[in-house]
Parts: C-alpha cells; sequence; structure tokens
C-alpha cells in the first residue's frame, strides 16, 4: 500500500459536504481508475487532511487524474469548501502532498 496525504484548508463546518462529495464520487469508478484503495478525510479547525491509499505508486495516479472527467468533477464540487493550504505554490494536487519524514511500523 503506498499511502498519501494532501494538505490544504476546509471551510467552517464544511465536513459534511465534503464527505457527501466524497461519497458520490466514490461510488462511481473513479478510484478504481486512479487505483484507490481507501480514502480517510480529516480536520482540526481550518486544516484539511486528505490520506489516500493507493495500490501503486501515487505519483502516477495524481498526474494521472486531471486528464479523467470524474476527477476534474469532484475538484470542481469540492472547490467551495476546500482551498489550498499556499495558494502562492499550488498549481496541482501534487503541491499539496505533504512529505512524509519518519514511519515506524510494528
Amino acid at each position: 500500500m503506498n499511502r498519501t496525504v494532501i494538505v490544504a484548508k476546509i471551510q467552517p463546518d464544511a465536513q459534511q459536504s465534503v464527505a457527501q462529495i466524497f461519497a458520490a464520487s466514490d461510488a462511481t469508478s473513479l478510484p478504481h481508475d486512479l487505483g484507490v484503495r481507501a480514502r480517510s478525510l480529516y480536520s482540526l479547525n481550518d486544516l484539511y487532511l486528505h490520506v489516500i491509499e493507493f495500490a501503486d505508486d501515487p505519483t502516477a495516479a495524481l498526474r494521472k487524474g486531471p486528464e479523467l472527467p470524474g476527477f476534474r468533477q469532484i475538484s470542481d464540487d469540492l472547490r467551495a469548501y476546500i482551498k489550498p493550504y499556499d495558494p502562492a505554490t499550488w498549481k496541482s494536487p501534487q503541491d499539496a502532498v505533504a512529505r512524509e519524514f519518519y514511519h515506524w511500523r510494528g
């Protein structure tokens, strides 16, 4: 499993709306098309964490995503609720991926 964490900002009280958008998208073929095996969404105040587990290399999936209509649709739907963590540096979803700097597995 390959895990990726996307960091962004979430509008106050938008968690339920964002969850519904992802639930609708996850009911389509999009997760399968991107190799997504699991997804978890977290928030702390205005911080948004999107943890995605991929079957294969997440970098390839994140590059492929914008080419898919379903990916563009969910991106459009989320735009009202989710904003880049650092708008000055954000150009694509890859720009919002957190860098893992420690890992332990028992």
